[in-house]
């Protein structure tokens, strides 16, 4: 066909042929990007059977099974890597979080004509003194458990022979209890001591890298604001996601701050009428363990524990520990969520899977970050991409969310984008 176009071109420059020349047999051509083929009815072909036995995706042109393992290779290799640099990242990505916290200072001090590199300076400034105040909280708290046990020697031998009187009733002789500690090798208590001196080594690590790394956020955050307006020009949604990103993050620490002091307040005034020793002290360090998901209430609820039994006893403890459960449950499993939902929006199962997924990759720092890692990762991929958005109704405690625009539930684009 083409070549009798250029024939008859050519024929009408030399004035064989007229001008108007028809060509009988030309057919009307379309885009092939622009039109779809359909069969005689009208309607586009379906796969055959042997296309739909195989799982072939026509996006991907292979077997969904495989689409599948390489997702799954990948996510593999990428924590994988995230584990072995978790001295590096972790500690980097908790001062972030800390700066994203602290930025409204920032801003509304830029907005009352500071400079903007004092502004940076202040926020930075309050990042360091809140962690300082927090570390010293916690070491506080520590020293104060291991001075206030030396005075309760007696009742631990006391609550030693109690243990030992029992286990004879079990069937368990004094001798036989006697035989197994001896089997205790002093290299394993050695080498747990070792363990502890080189937490106590990384954990001095990981506070020159926070500090470290905060340094230079704190450089950067005065460019920032036009950073992201230049980069919001090219790739919209992916500083959409990050904007999000860091509105959760805010909200997911301003939250969890106000009601881990409320707990801590009731916690408080429970210690007080149970009558525990350094109720305060224990408050405190409540209060800061209340920031591990799930189970920083565990954590926190064990010292006051032990001194009310060595104390006053089995029925103290006992009230400890209840007293603990009950205010955990209310304030934090049924009104916390209520008001923290939209900072992280996922399901009370995919919360405890992520504190177990990222304490495996970062350690015990990543307890601590569990939930606004997963925050980055369903909003970066999940949130912000309209053929994955379906996934929220299986991990989002808020599963109807982004539904309502998704392209697939709305193949016309009837429902406007909010």
């Amino acid at each position: 066909m083409v070549v009798d176009d250029i024939e008859v071109a050519r024929a009408v420059e030399r004035g064989e042929v007229g001008g108007d020349v028809i060509v009988a047999d030309e057919q009307p051509t379309q885009d092939a990007t622009s039109t779809v083929m359909t069969d005689e009815s009208g309607l586009e072909p379906q796969p055959t059977d042997d296309e739909q036995a195989s799982g072939t995706s026509g996006r991907h042109g292979m077997p969904k099974i495989t689409i599948v393992l390489l997702t799954m290779a990948a996510a593999w290799l990428g924590l994988s890597l995230l584990h072995e640099l978790s001295s590096v990242i972790a500690p980097l990505f908790f001062a972030l979080n800390l700066l994203i916290t602290a930025y409204p200072i920032h801003t509304w001090l830029v907005k009352h004509k500071c400079p903007r590199w004092i502004s940076a300076t202040s926020a930075g400034t309050v990042v360091i003194i809140v962690l300082a105040a927090g570390l010293a909280g916690m070491v506080w708290s520590v020293a104060a458990m291991i001075s206030q046990l030396q005075s309760y020697i007696p009742q631990m031998e006391k609550i030693y022979s109690q243990l030992l009187e029992w286990s004879t009733r079990l069937g368990y002789s004094q001798e036989v209890i006697t035989q197994k500690l001896k089997k205790i090798d002093p290299q394993q208590v050695m080498s747990v001591v070792t363990s502890l001196v080189s937490d106590t080594t990384s954990v001095v690590t990981m506070i020159v890298v926070i500090l470290t790394g905060m340094i230079f956020m704190v450089m950067d955050t005065p460019q920032m604001h036009d950073r992201l307006h230049m980069a919001g020009q090219r790739k919209p949604g992916a500083v959409i996601a990050l904007e999000s990103f860091a509105h959760g993050i805010r909200k997911y620490w301003l939250v969890t701050t106000v009601f881990g002091l409320i707990v801590a307040l009731f916690d408080w005034a429970a210690l007080l009428i149970i009558g525990v020793p350094l109720a305060g002290v224990w408050a405190l360090f409540s209060f800061l363990t209340n920031y591990i998901p799930n189970i920083g209430f565990i954590i926190g609820v064990i010292p006051p524990a032990l001194l009310a039994l060595f104390d006053d006893g089995w029925v103290a403890a006992i009230a400890v520990v209840i007293a603990y459960s009950v205010l955990n449950f209310v304030i934090q499993t049924i009104i916390q969520p209520k008001f923290a939902g939209d900072a992280v929006g996922l399901t009370p199962t995919m919360s405890f899977v992520s504190l177990l997924l990222w304490g495996w990759v970062f350690g015990a720092l990543g307890t601590l970050i569990a939930l606004p890692c997963s925050l980055l990762v369903k909003a970066t991929l999940i949130d912000h991409d309209p053929g994955a958005r379906w996934l929220n109704t299986l991990i989002s405690s808020r599963p109807t969310e982004g539904l309502e625009d998704d392209p697939d539930e709305d193949p016309d684009g009837l429902v406007a984008d909010r």
